[in-house]
């Protein structure tokens, strides 16, 4: 998959330094007091760099607190003069956009339920056309990497050069124990595609439950995330939204200075010890794909052997009595049983694909 955006090289308008980029903040910004009062003492956080707000907030029905809308802009400018810091919050329409800009907002972020609409995304970007400001666009609900670099390019489209993806995980009808599944091979490949793309991870969405922020973070940073958002109230029980993953601000310090901070490069010996690792790597997966290149012709093999004898491609008994043997042997072996079972039903796809396709050729 290729991609026309045209983003700043640097990652100077998120960090100058190397750690990550913390920003914190309440989930929705519910009164002056208690923005201001969690705002202060995020403020004493030394890696803290931005405060976010939730200000206008989408719900699924229109009965339940939707946000305090632009009296919580003013308090948000209120928190940035007092505090010295940077501010960012979600916008969804234009009018969102005119208004966080009158008060001085910093940093816009565009939501998952927002990214999963174009139509949504290309009429906030015409509104954002001519303004220099840095947007952050969270994934889409569901795992549709096209949908998420195509809301990016949308927004770069429009001139705007200062860009970050947010990763606050993917809704599925199984998602235990987790809000949002993480689903870490999505952002890993944006990454892929984009490597100058600064890439922020948003435990709080992904978990939903503030017992398993500290794993998630932790995790990201060691994927090379580059910042971190974490939901953050000064009394999180009475919080009107999403009180089960907000922490208080002393609870968000202890998590941070958790956190084990680890870099791309380490010293000349490391690197040329990783890379005889890498190279013996790289041997494996060549082996890997000799072996099912080979796999694959004798597929072919028994495709035409079963069409020349009028034979059905699919034998179910055949199927369980492989699968279950490999998944033995897989164990035997220390392999996960579930990426074996993942390996093996892939594999068998590609075959019934090609034995199909050999039955219906002419």
């Amino acid at each position: 998959m290729g991609t026309t955006l045209e983003i700043e090289a640097s990652k100077g308008w998120l960090s100058e330094d190397k750690n990550p980029f913390i920003i914190s903040g309440p989930c929705s910004a519910e009164s002056r007091d208690q923005l201001l009062q969690t705002g202060r003492e995020l403020a004493k956080i030394p890696q803290l760099k931005m405060i976010r707000a939730g200000i206008w907030k989408p719900r699924t029905r229109p009965d339940i607190f939707e946000g305090m809308g632009e009296p919580a802009l003013e308090w948000l400018r209120e928190l940035k003069y007092e505090t010295g810091l940077p501010t960012c919050v979600e916008v969804a329409t234009p009018e969102h956009i005119e208004l966080a800009l009158k008060y001085e907002v910093d940093v816009l972020w565009l939501g998952a339920r927002t990214t999963v609409n174009p139509f949504s995304v290309q009429t906030l970007a015409d509104a954002l056309r001519g303004i220099d400001i840095p947007i952050m666009i969270k994934n889409p609900l569901h795992p549709d990497l096209k949908l998420w670099i195509g809301a990016l390019e949308r927004i770069n489209n429009a001139g705007i050069t200062k860009l970050a993806a947010i990763h606050r995980g993917f809704y599925t009808y199984d998602n235990k124990p987790y809000r949002n599944l993480p689903m870490w091979e999505v952002p890993i490949e944006l990454k892929r595609i984009i490597p100058e793309m600064p890439l922020i991870c948003d435990p709080s969405h992904i978990c939903g439950n503030r017992q398993l922020l500290q794993g998630v973070a932790q995790r990201a940073l060691d994927l090379s995330f580059d910042g971190l958002m974490i939901e953050s109230h000064y009394n999180p029980k009475q919080a009107l939204t999403d009180a089960q993953q907000q922490l208080t601000p002393s609870s968000l310090k202890e998590l941070i200075n958790k956190l084990v901070i680890r870099y791309e490069f380490g010293t000349i010996e490391f690197e040329n010890i990783l890379e005889k690792l890498r190279f013996e790597v790289d041997k494996i997966d060549h082996d890997l794909l000799t072996i099912l290149s080979q796999r694959e012709q004798k597929t072919i093999q028994i495709g035409k052997y079963k069409k020349a004898n009028n034979i059905t491609v699919l034998q179910i008994e055949r199927l369980r009595k492989m699968m279950l043997e490999r998944l033995n042997y897989g164990k035997e072996l220390e392999l996960d049983s579930q990426f074996v079972s993942k390996l093996l039903q892939l594999i068998h796809k590609e075959s019934i694909r090609l034995q199909t396709n050999i039955m219906q050729d002419n």
